[in-house]
């Protein structure tokens, strides 16, 4: 497995931001042959093998020639983007001598993982004409230094972080002078200074295998980077022959899914009814190929904590390198059913994986996924699967090594 950890490794460490992930697989795909389509361009004649972009969101296909317009689609979601800090549009501030960085907190982040990190900045910047520049700053930039157990004796017993006043970074000393990032940022991207910005804080330690026995894979943004990972990696090797195997990697799944490239958004609909249409189909036609689709949606599962175990059902307890988790949830924050869960289970068997099942405490609610709005949007039967970890929405979190693997090869079966 050491191949595909090595490849899933460098993804996440150019992909520090939604549009960097975007970035990373754009590239993948046009080395793999991929042809980049506009959302504005005349889709009559669409490349067999293709893909277009949107800000933070991807939708990509790979289609035999000559399908019939009703034929099928088999998907496979996830999503772009992390809980993070975020920079303010006017984040100069400071106070005692510090030049400190105005940050928003984007998502349900662990407060206290953020603290005492070496911090990088990524993201997108918007220039004056609407044009876009990406960024990256890959060095230690700023820091969210904790209180000394000296001034808070009680620190160890209840760590309470107001957002606001303690989760503001240093990244200097002196008087904060007004417009000083806005230039700073600016002459890293070798670019004028920006209107506006998409910026975010990550940790810049690289992912990195760990373990005597080299088991385990610490990372940021492994929810959800190691679900776009498989799913481009799947989609890149698959070969369908009856169907048009798609992945769609959203934006701002963790403040919601509701924007343009979230999966409450048009972005999938609109893709997948402009497919139907480049086949002179019509309307009854896309309705006949939902109908007879599938989704999978790849959102990372909580594996068994082993000093927390009581967190967890008894009898649903995911464990690392185990392959990955069919999430099941009644109350359907979860969109599995019992056919589209045996439907994963058939894949995994196929591919030659094991497979997990993950349903949580009853006093311990869940959170959910793209899955459920993607089948409520389209009316797809969609199952809700993912590899178990640890730590999960912390700035540095924590899987195995063999599961990536895993859920890329299931995903390549439900393509092919």
């Amino acid at each position: 497995m050491t191949q595909p950890i090595d490849d899933l490794r460098a993804f996440l460490d150019a992909s520090p931001s939604p549009f960097h992930v975007v970035k990373t697989v754009a590239d993948r795909l046009a080395a793999a042959g991929f042809v980049q389509v506009a959302t504005d361009d005349d889709w009559s004649e669409l490349p067999d093998d293709g893909f277009v972009t949107s800000d933070g969101g991807v939708v990509a296909w790979r289609s035999p020639a000559d399908l019939r317009p009703d034929s099928p689609f088999r998907l496979a979601g996830a999503h772009t983007d992390s809980p993070c800090l975020r920079i303010k549009p006017r984040p100069d501030s400071g106070t005692a001598g510090w030049r400190q960085l105005s940050v928003e907190v984007y998502g349900g982040i662990l407060n206290n993982s953020w603290l005492d990190r070496d911090l990088g900045i990524a993201g997108r910047l918007t220039m004056r004409d609407g044009s876009h520049v990406l960024v990256d700053v890959d060095r230690p930039i700023a820091r969210v230094p904790q209180l000394a157990v000296h001034l808070d004796r009680g620190v160890n017993d209840s760590l309470k972080l107001d957002t606001q006043q303690h989760l503001q970074p240093v990244w200097g000393i002196g008087r904060r002078s007004p417009g000083e990032f806005a230039e700073w940022i600016a002459t890293e991207a070798g670019c004028d200074v920006p209107a506006f910005w998409d910026l975010s804080l990550y940790d810049v330690q690289p992912a990195a295998v760990l373990g005597a026995d080299r088991s385990l894979l610490a990372s940021g943004r492994l929810d959800n980077q190691l679900s776009c990972w498989a799913a481009a990696d799947a989609l890149i090797a698959a070969a369908p022959t009856n169907a048009t195997a798609m992945i769609v990697l959203n934006d701002h799944e963790e403040v919601g899914s509701s924007s343009t490239t979230g999966a409450g958004g048009p972005l999938l609909e609109r893709v997948l009814e402009r497919h139907v249409l480049s086949r002179g189909g019509a309307r009854a036609d896309l309705l006949r190929s939902l109908s007879a689709s599938s989704c999978v949606s790849a959102d990372n599962a909580h594996a068994v904590h082993p000093n927390y175990t009581d967190r967890h059902d008894p009898e649903h307890q995911p464990m690392v390198n185990a392959g990955p988790a069919i999430k099941i949830n009644s109350n359907q924050r979860y969109a599995t059913s019992s056919s589209t869960a045996a439907m994963f289970q058939r894949a995994c068997e196929s591919a030659g994986v094991p497979f997990q099942v993950f349903v949580s405490r009853n006093n311990m609610p869940c959170g959910t996924t793209i899955g459920p709005i993607t089948a409520t949007r389209l009316g797809i039967d969609t199952v809700d699967v993912g590899v178990p970890q640890l730590s999960m929405h912390s700035a540095r979190e924590l899987c195995g090594t063999d599961d990536p693997p895993a859920l890329a090869a299931a995903l390549r079966v439900t393509f092919s």
